[in-house]
Order: structure tokens, then C-alpha cells, then sequence
């Protein structure tokens, strides 16, 4: 027997996502040195003394199997948000949170909607998981939430809008998301991914969390591995009704969250200050990558993250690859239907420097 035909059907045709490639690797390979990742995202600042402490106090504890139930950490979270720690689910990353919700509400065959250009985890998550996967056509790269809702049916369980959205950078406005969420059946569960949500500074982008008791079948997550600088510790959270938070819990993997992470997440909501000097460090250089697009008379897709993408006019992998060989790691998104675009993520002003350069080498090559 093939062991193939072992496998559960939705899990046969998957790839494993490919996260960014990590520095380590490129410095093996191409022994180069003062490499420029700007791939995968990351806040480009570390977190300061306040998160260091934390960790620092958790180390002493950790032949002991973490909290649970996260207790400070929802603690702190739920005066941060004014919602109970029952309106909480912690994860190892958001993108556990949102498997959690696959697994809780989507039994194979079942309806998953998502848009093209969005986050590949919602892709993943529901063909694990057998679920029916609806993907409709973007408008403009972002979410067409008129086409989202058309795909809705009986059968649907669960709609997934990225707001913003990963690799596009797009956004959908208060007014829209109310009118989808006023028009959603009650059998279907909407999940808005805010990952990138503390960099967004549009007057008319929607607080979700308000929405929650107008709309019991929304769930939002959020993650600490942004704009807070904690990547590497994996550190997210959904945001819902008792009763969906209740559901959730009872699937989590017991002690999802290691201890380390749990005292570096209270310590960084200790430390707002750090969130606005990022916010403000991504706008400014967020402008000067832009800047430098134009420069080249490269076309851009307008983001509000921390990252922006761009139109390199040719199949983007030459270009990816001419970049790496400067010692410049940013991502082809071939695989989100975007095989001339490349994404940049929002460094430091030296970083995004070397970037352009690199950039500019590479097109004229």
C-alpha cells in the first residue's frame, strides 16, 4: 500500500508553509555577512528592558509546566480590551487560534470562505480540516466582501477576512464590515485576523472588539508578534462570546503557551511607549520604501502593515534571487497568485537603504 493513501484526503495536497528564509541560512550558503531580513514581517526593533525582566524572572520556573489557563496574561489583556478573560483564547501564535476555529466549527465538507490574496494559514487550516474551501476573486487586492458573501450558503461555516490583510496590505473599512456582518447568517462564523491591527491609522477602520456583542458569531485575533516584537516566542489570542471562547478552550492543547512567553506578552502590554515608537518608525520608513518604489517607477500596493508590496513588472523570483545574492532577504508571493510582486517588509532606515539598493541592482542586471 502506498502510505499516501494513508493520509486524510485534505492533507494529501497540501505544502508546508514556507516561512521566510532565515538569515542563518543565507550566511551558510553565501558566507555573507550584515544580511538584511525584510521578510517575514518582524518588528525591527527588540523589545526593551520591561519584556527582558519578565522573561528574565520566568526562567527560574521553568521546570514547571506553564499556566494553563494564561491567568495574567488574560488579566492584563481583558483591562487592556475592557472584555472578561472569558472573551479570551490564548494561542501559540494567532494562527493556533485560528485552526481552533476550523477544528471547533467545520466538519469535512462544510463551507469556508476566503478571498484570493489572503493569509495561506485559512487555506490550510480548512483543507486539513476536509472543509469545502470558497475562494473568491480579489477587487482591487484587497477583500471583495459582496463576492465573500455570494459564496455563502447553508453549508458554509466560517468566513475568514484579514484586516489588514497579508501580502496585500489592504483594508476593510467599518461601514463594509458591518454591512457583511449585518447580512451573515447566524450559522456562519466570521473570523477577522487583526495581526497587523496597532499599525493601522485610518479614521475609519473598525474597532471589532465593540462589535462583539452586536454580532455573537465574531471571533478576532490578534497576535504579539508584530508590532510587539515577540515572533520568535509565539504569542496570540482570539477575542469572542463566552460561549464561542468556551468551545475553543475545550480543543486547546493544554499549556499552549510556553512560561516565557507568558511573562514577555504581560511585560510588553507594560510597555506601550514601545507600540507608538513602532508605529511611528513604520510609518516614516514605510514612506521612505514607497518613495523609493516610485523612484524606480515601480508600482505598489498601498498598505496600512507593516510591510508593502510591489509590482517588479517580470516574474519576481529572478529579482528575489539577484537580492538575495547582496545579502537582501525579502518575499516572493508566487504562491498568494502574485508571481510579479514581491513583499517588503518595514525595516530600519538602514535596512530598507540596503534594500532599495539592492533592489535597483537587481532590475538592471
Amino acid at each position: 500500500m502506498n502510505l499516501n493513501d494513508l493520509v486524510v484526503p485534505g492533507v494529501r495536497s497540501l505544502q508546508p508553509y514556507q516561512p521566510g528564509k532565515p538569515v542563518e541560512e543565507l550566511e551558510r550558503e553565501l558566507s555573507i555577512e550584515g544580511i538584511v531580513k525584510l521578510a517575514s514581517n518582524e518588528n525591527p526593533r527588540s523589545p526593551v528592558a520591561t519584556v527582558q525582566r519578565a522573561m528574565a524572572a520566568a526562567v527560574s520556573e521553568i521546570s514547571r509546566y506553564p499556566d494553563g489557563s494564561g491567568f495574567q496574561l488574560k488579566q492584563r489583556l481583558s483591562e487592556l480590551l475592557n472584555v472578561t478573560p472569558l472573551n479570551l483564547t490564548l494561542g501559540n501564535g494567532s494562527n493556533d487560534v485560528l485552526e481552533l476555529v476550523v477544528r471547533a466549527f467545520v466538519q469535512p465538507g462544510e463551507g469556508v470562505v476566503v478571498s484570493a490574496h489572503a493569509f495561506a494559514v485559512y487555506v490550510l487550516c480548512a483543507s486539513a480540516a476536509g472543509a469545502k474551501l470558497q475562494e473568491t476573486p480579489a477587487r482591487n487586492w484587497g477583500h471583495d466582501l459582496d463576492a465573500m458573501f455570494d459564496r455563502v450558503d447553508r453549508e458554509t461555516r466560517a468566513v475568514f477576512i484579514a484586516n489588514p490583510n497579508n501580502p496585500t496590505g489592504t483594508w476593510v473599512s467599518s461601514t463594509k464590515l458591518r454591512q457583511f456582518l449585518d447580512a451573515l447568517p447566524s450559522h456562519v462564523i466570521a473570523v477577522v485576523d487583526e495581526a497587523y491591527f496597532e499599525y493601522v491609522e485610518e479614521a475609519e477602520y473598525p474597532d471589532c472588539i465593540e462589535m462583539l456583542p452586536t454580532y455573537p458569531n465574531l471571533i478576532v485575533t490578534r497576535t504579539f508578534s508584530k508590532i510587539y516584537g515577540l515572533a520568535a516566542l509565539r504569542v496570540g489570542y482570539a477575542i469572542a462570546s463566552e460561549q464561542i471562547t468556551d468551545v475553543m478552550n475545550r480543543i486547546r492543547h493544554p499549556f499552549n503557551v510556553n512560561s516565557i512567553a507568558l511573562a514577555a506578552a504581560v511585560g510588553a502590554l507594560d510597555d506601550q511607549e514601545f507600540v507608538e515608537t513602532s508605529r511611528t518608525l513604520n510609518r516614516e520608513q514605510m514612506a521612505e520604501l514607497c518613495d523609493g518604489f516610485s523612484r524606480l517607477g515601480l508600482e505598489w500596493i498601498p498598505s496600512v502593515g507593516n510591510f508593502v508590496t510591489v509590482d517588479v513588472g517580470q516574474p519576481a523570483a529572478d529579482i528575489f534571487h539577484k537580492m538575495l545574492l547582496q545579502g537582501v532577504i525579502v518575499r516572493p508571493v508566487a504562491n498568494y497568485g502574485m508571481p510579479n510582486h514581491l513583499r517588503f517588509t518595514v525595516g530600519l532606515a538602514f535596512e530598507n537603504e540596503k534594500a532599495l539598493r539592492a533592489l535597483e541592482q537587481a532590475l538592471c542586471r
